[in-house]
C-alpha cells in the first residue's frame, strides 16, 4: 500500500513565508538610526549646556584675616563646551536641510563639535586658573594663592555630553544618506528659473463665461 502524497506548501517569494521584504530592512534601520541620533544629539547638547552653568571647582583664597571661599562654573573655566554644544545642536538640525556632500559636511561638523566639547570639558576638570583669578579679585592682588581646591563631577558630565554629540555625528555620517530631507517642492530649477508651468485646461464651450475668459486672455476657444 503506497503512502498518500504529502501536500506542498507554497513559500513566500524570497524565502520563508511571512518574511520581511528585503527593501524594508534598510528603511527600518535608517529610521532607527535617525531616532537614535536625534536622541543622542539633543541629550548631549543639553548635558553640555547644563554642565557649563554648574560649579566645576571650589577653593579658599588666602587672606591676612583668614580664608575666603571661591567657586567657578564651567563657563568661568572655559566657554568652549557651551559654544560647541550650540554649534552641534544647530548642525543636528541642519542635517535635514542639506543633501549629499552638504549632509556629510554637516555630520562631520556635528561629530567634531562633540569631540571638542568632550576634550575641553576633560581638560577643564584640572584647570585652576579661573579659580586663582577669582581669588586674586577677592584679595585685591595678583598671584593670590588658593588652598583646598576641589573639583566637582560636572566637567565629566559635560564630557559625556560631548561624547553623545560625537556618537550622533558618527550615526549621521554612516546612515545620513538614508535619512529623509526637507521637501524640495518650493525649490527652483538650476539657474534660478522656475519649473515649467502647467498648461491651462481647455475652456468648456458649453459655458459662455469660460469662452469670454478665453477671449480676454487672447486665446481662441475654438482651437
Amino acid at each position: 500500500m503506497s503512502a498518500a502524497p504529502q501536500s506542498r506548501t507554497d513559500s513566500a517569494p524570497g524565502g520563508e513565508s511571512g518574511a520581511e521584504p528585503a527593501t524594508a530592512r534598510p528603511a527600518r534601520s535608517a529610521m532607527r538610526s535617525l531616532a537614535l541620533a536625534l536622541l543622542l544629539g539633543a541629550a548631549g547638547a543639553g548635558l553640555a549646556l547644563l554642565a557649563s552653568g554648574r560649579t566645576w571647582a571650589q577653593g579658599n583664597a588666602v587672606l591676612a584675616q583668614g580664608e575666603l571661599p571661591r567657586t567657578v562654573t564651567g563657563a568661568d573655566v572655559t566657554g568652549v563646551p557651551g559654544a560647541l554644544a550650540v554649534v552641534g545642536l544647530a548642525a543636528l538640525v541642519a542635517v535635514f536641510a542639506v543633501r549629499r556632500t552638504g549632509r556629510i559636511a554637516v555630520a562631520a561638523l556635528l561629530a567634531l563639535s562633540g569631540l571638542g566639547v568632550a576634550v575641553a570639558a576633560a581638560l577643564g576638570n584640572s584647570d585652576t586658573s579661573a579659580l586663582r583669578e577669582k581669588a586674586s579679585d577677592a584679595v585685591g592682588m595678583t598671584g593670590a594663592d588658593v588652598h583646598h581646591v576641589t573639583h566637582t563631577v560636572w566637567p565629566w558630565v559635560g564630557a559625556c555630553g560631548g561624547l553623545l554629540l560625537l556618537l550622533a555625528g558618527v550615526l549621521a555620517l554612516v546612515y545620513g544618506r538614508y535619512w529623509p530631507a526637507m521637501s524640495g517642492r518650493y525649490e527652483r530649477t538650476p539657474g534660478g528659473a522656475r519649473g515649467p508651468r502647467r498648461a491651462p485646461a481647455p475652456p468648456d464651450l458649453d459655458r459662455p463665461e469660460e469662452i469670454w475668459k478665453s477671449l480676454d486672455r487672447g486665446e481662441d476657444p475654438t482651437r
